[in-house]
């Protein structure tokens, strides 16, 4: 089992990028994944959510608006989309995968991904 994150790197202020997050070893249609971060001394931060089937999805307040999740369920692929990004939102992503709402949300989730950088700075 693996989630391998990619697309992270260094951006000016009010930039954009997009995550990925491409599954192997599992059943990807049938698990929710979601999005967390974490700044150097800080606590890891939940991001965002979406549902096995795409249908449904959830963000911290700090990027509503700004960021979009999405899923490729044919590709095991889930997807953030940053844009007018913060130097607040420097952090590492990871993303994570779980069947279980409570666990996916609450940052419990049994499988993570190890995460990629992205830093907002001008």
């Amino acid at each position: 089992v693996q989630l391998q994150a990619s697309g992270g790197g260094l951006v000016q202020p009010g930039g954009s990028l997009r995550l990925s997050c491409v599954a192997y070893g599992f059943t990807f249609s049938s698990y929710h994944m979601s999005w967390f971060r974490q700044a150097p001394g800080k606590a890891r931060e939940f991001v965002s959510v979406i549902k096995w089937n795409g249908n449904s999805t959830y963000y911290a307040d700090s990027v509503k608006g700004r960021f979009t999740i999405s899923r490729d369920n044919a590709k095991n692929t889930a997807y953030l989309q940053m844009n007018s990004l913060e130097p607040e939102d420097t952090a590492l992503y990871h993303c994570a995968a779980d069947p279980r709402e409570w666990a996916i949300v609450s940052g419990r989730s049994d499988y993570w991904g190890r995460g990629t950088q992205v830093t907002v700075s001008s």
